[in-house]
């Protein structure tokens, strides 16, 4: 019962929020163009009212992706919209200030939808020098890891987006590869009618490939597949395991946070040999303060995508101790990564997809 009524309650804010811009829009559209058809408008609104809820139904690409536009309409008219009424009632709702609030807002999205989509589709390498004040058995004093989070594998990151983390791993080099969590988005049927598992399959480095759970891996009740298809090509998928690389560093991979069974960090810890750097990989950033006081040297994550839109990011901000980028605390160092891939709208606004590459020194 409890159920139903905080999903009525949701669809009626919902749909009082859509009804809201849709009011909005038809007022700048009257005065400005002396749009007449208002019969067609409604039809226009209610079908993006519905496309992103509609998506899931009907599997559609097309829908998610429109519906995920009009989410960030959404959101962003619910800080735009209030502020140009105030200043329409302010100025006497004199026509030529409707007609000039309505074109700073079309300006703004289209702003949005241009630069968001640069930003989402065109990933950067941000590159770390670190030190760690251990050693290393055998000749290898460095070592270049790079880390890409959240791939988001399904129906709008695919092989294209894919292939340009390829790319980068072809140009960069590294020894190791981490990909701490969020694989596929929800479900794995795109990421296996696309083939996406040849084009996973090129990625590679002298020590390996390792992956982890996140949140979107167990949402569909694909996690165990996508073990699966990836332990196929070779590259493992650490779920609570712990995991010796040629005796000269251990990685520790985590179940995702959002698994109530997934064990302590002690128990990982307890038959690790603690003079080798120590290396976890643990999709949300929650237990940073707790893997430091437990000796570790390093901690991969992601699944906080720097909030995607600004000015999300504020919240992001608030909820980990590293949202986003490096924290050194002690003799850890933390990198939390904004992801490669996208959840949601096709968009990002203060933040980009990004691939990290962190070049150690074992002293």
């Amino acid at each position: 019962m409890t159920t139903i009524l905080v999903f009525l309650a949701f669809i009626c804010l919902y749909g009082s929020i859509c009804f809201y811009i849709g009011v909005n829009g038809w007022g700048w559209l009257k005065a400005t163009f002396s749009f007449k058809y208002k019969k067609s408008y409604i039809a226009v609104i209610s079908f993006l009212s519905i496309s992103f809820f509609a998506s899931f139904a009907l599997s559609s690409p097309l829908l998610e992706m429109v519906g995920g536009y009009w989410l960030v309409v959404v959101g962003y008219s619910l800080l735009l919209l209030p502020i140009a009424n105030l200043i329409y009632f302010v100025t006497k709702k004199k026509r030529k200030w409707k007609m000039g609030l309505g074109w700073t807002i079309v300006i703004f999205f289209m702003f949005v939808f241009i630069y968001g989509s640069f930003n989402a589709w065109t990933p950067v390498v941000r590159e770390y020098d670190i030190a760690v004040d251990k050693e290393v058995k055998g000749k290898n004093k460095e070592l270049k890891i790079l880390m890409a989070s959240d791939l988001h594998l399904g129906t709008i990151v695919g092989n294209n987006h894919l292939e340009k983390l390829v790319k980068i791993v072809n140009d960069e080099r590294p020894d190791i590869i981490f990909l701490p969590g969020d694989i596929i988005n929800d479900d794995i049927t795109s990421y296996v009618e696309e083939e996406m598992r040849t084009t996973m399959e090129k990625l590679a480095a002298p020590l390996g490939v390792y992956a982890t759970p996140g949140n979107h891996d167990y949402y569909g009740g694909d996690n165990e597949d996508i073990k699966a298809e990836l332990e196929d090509i070779g590259i493992p998928f650490l779920m609570d395991e712990v995991t010796d690389i040629e005796g000269q560093l251990t990685i520790i991979g985590r179940e995702d946070y959002s698994n109530r069974d997934r064990k302590s960090l002690e128990l990982l810890l307890k038959d690790v040999d603690m003079t080798q750097p120590v290396i976890v990989l643990d999709h949300q950033p929650r237990e940073i303060t707790k893997t430091q006081k437990l000796g570790v040297d390093m901690i991969f994550s992601g699944h906080t995508h720097r909030g995607q839109l600004a000015p999300a990011h504020l919240i992001t901000q608030r909820m980990y101790e590293n949202d986003w980028g490096y924290l050194k605390k002690e003799q850890l160092h933390s990198f939390t990564s904004s992801g490669f891939g996208l959840w949601g709208p096709a968009l990002r606004i203060g933040s980009q997809s990004e691939v990290m590459v962190i070049n150690v020194t074992f002293n």
